[in-house]
C-alpha cells in the first residue's frame, strides 16, 4: 500500500510515524519533510523581498515545483495519514485525498483542546500510533 504521511514541517513526529508505517512493509512517502522546519518561512521572505504578494508567490516556479511534487505523490497514494499538530496545508491535503475517494486517517497529538466535528470525514481518528498501525496492518 502507498501511504502519504501528511503533517507539519515543524513536527518531528512525522518521520517517526513514517518509519513505523514503513516497518509494516508499506511504501511510505514523507520526502517533503526534507525541506526543513523553516522552508515556508524562507520562501515567504524570499518572495516578499522580490515584492511579490502571496497570490503572486503561489504562481512562482518554486511554489509550483513544490505543489506539483506533493500533488503527484498525493495522487499515487492509496492512504493519507495526517499527523497532528498540522496546519492548513496538511488539512487541505487530507481533505483533497478524502474527496478523491482515498482513505484518510488522523493521528491526534492528545485530546483536542477544541473538538471539531468535521474530523468525522476521516476514515479513522486515533489517539495512539499503535491504534493507527493496527488498522494499517
Amino acid at each position: 500500500m502507498n501511504v502519504y504521511v501528511i503533517g507539519s514541517l515543524r513536527n518531528p513526529r512525522v518521520t517517526q510515524v513514517a518509519e513505523a508505517i514503513r516497518a509494516l512493509g508499506h511504501d511510505v512517502f514523507d520526502d517533503w519533510f526534507a525541506a526543513g522546519p523553516e522552508a515556508d518561512d524562507y520562501w515567504q521572505r524570499y518572495e516578499q523581498a522580490r515584492g511579490h504578494t502571496f497570490k503572486e508567490a503561489l504562481k512562482g516556479r518554486a511554489a509550483q515545483n513544490v505543489y506539483w511534487f506533493d500533488r503527484n505523490n498525493l495522487t499515487r497514494a492509496d492512504v493519507g495519514v495526517l499527523v497532528l499538530p498540522a496546519g492548513k496545508s496538511g488539512h487541505l491535503e487530507l481533505g483533497w485525498m478524502l474527496g478523491k475517494g482515498m482513505k484518510g486517517y488522523i493521528l491526534l497529538d492528545g485530546e483536542p483542546e477544541r473538538f471539531d466535528v468535521m474530523y468525522a470525514f476521516a476514515n479513522g481518528v486515533f489517539n495512539t500510533l499503535d491504534e493507527l498501525l493496527e488498522v494499517l496492518r
